[in-house]
């Protein structure tokens, strides 16, 4: 299968992608899937086939990723350096983790450690595990499948998401981004709310009602995605404004959210 990032963009090809790969697993098929580079181009490739493979990990969904490379897994150091240790088990992959990254690519393949541990955040953001380990050595995937304690092992952040919010938190692009003041970021974040107008600061980008929008705080850090009830230019007339006085702007056929919660996922 030959697929683009378009592909995971546009949501009814997103899903014919899904139940492409379904049918085949289910008719004992091993479908071998990489970037269609005949018609993909700069401004909208995966980047590596580390991401793909976190992609379509988050689309089918798979309980596990495995991602095979050239080292036995994620060192705390340069595993050229004496002493460096394997870490066995990672619970969280944060700012720290991503440092102890070589910034160097492997000799196979299309992206080195860091962008591993890139795939490996969107898996486990998503509820899924990821194992990086060697693939020269030999009999590595099935000492994987046996519970061996082979490679990194990363666990699973929080609950298990569903597929479409996987779609709107990874697979979609944004079409915009939504910036909002400190106390909509927690509500939102912390406390499971939808995100309404009196909380947006300014609204970047030119989208339709329904498009995949970034919701940023001040400082242009992204905290979530979300599927937006207005357009562009509605919610920049209405931003800021307390919920009653919506309706005196756009109408009785209005929504008190910008973004309802039940379309919107946190993505830190």
């Amino acid at each position: 299968m030959l697929l683009t990032a378009g592909d995971f963009d546009h949501r009814v090809r997103y899903l014919n992608i899904r139940n492409t790969l379904l049918t085949l697993f289910e008719l004992n098929c091993v479908p071998v899937i990489n970037e269609n580079d005949t018609v993909s181009v700069a401004e909208i490739r995966f980047g590596d086939n580390d991401h793909l493979a976190a992609l379509v990990t988050n689309l089918i969904p798979a309980p596990l990723l495995v991602l095979l490379t050239v080292v036995d897994g994620l060192y705390d150091r340069d595993p050229a350096e004496p002493g460096a240790q394997l870490l066995r088990t990672v619970e969280d992959v944060d700012e720290r983790v991503l440092q102890t990254a070589s910034q160097g690519r492997s000799e196979l393949g299309s992206g080195g450690m860091k962008s591993k541990l890139k795939a490996a955040r969107l898996v486990t953001l998503a509820g899924g595990c990821v194992i990086v380990a060697n693939g020269r050595q030999p009999g590595i995937l099935q000492a994987i499948l046996a519970g061996e304690p082979v490679g990194t092992l990363f666990l699973p952040r929080g609950g298990i998401l569903r597929a479409r919010q996987r779609w709107i938190a990874w697979a979609a692009q944004p079409r915009g981004k939504i910036i909002v003041d400190a106390g909509a970021r927690e509500a939102v974040e912390k406390r499971g709310r939808s995100l309404l107008p009196i909380g947006i600061v300014r609204v970047v980008g030119n989208f339709n009602k329904g498009d995949v929008v970034a919701i940023v705080d001040t400082e242009g850090r992204e905290f979530a995605r979300g599927l937006t009830n207005y357009a562009a230019a509605d919610l920049r007339k209405i931003c800021g404004l307390r919920s009653d006085r919506v309706a005196e702007i756009v109408g009785p056929d209005h929504y008190e959210e910008a973004i309802h919660r039940d379309n919107l996922v946190v993505t830190t």
